[in-house]
């Protein structure tokens, strides 16, 4: 019966080695924790950063449009290979 408990008393002694100072023992994830805290920080930074950029991208888009869109209205110009054609209303009599 001794023989048992203290092969059982080693084998807890063991498991509890392996759970302290192990490969995947608690100062590793203590580790792996705050590097994936760091991980999400950087992450988060990083997509305001993209967000801002696609921002940036859409307005330069939207204000070529809007340049292109008054060139052709206020100075008729046209692209290669492009027929204008304007209508002008008739007067009311």
């Amino acid at each position: 019966m001794r023989i048992v408990t203290v092969s059982l008393a080693l084998l807890l002694a063991l498991v509890h080695a392996e759970l302290w100072l192990g490969k995947g023992g608690v100062p590793r994830v203590m580790e792996l924790s705050s590097k994936l805290k760091l991980q999400r920080t950087s992450n988060e930074a990083d997509r305001l950063r993209n967000d801002q950029l696609s921002a940036e991208v859409r307005d330069l888009k939207e204000g070529l449009e809007m340049v292109e869109e008054q060139a052709r209205f206020d100075l008729g110009m046209i692209k290669p290979n492009e027929i204008l054609v304007q209508l002008t209303p008739i007067p009311p009599r």
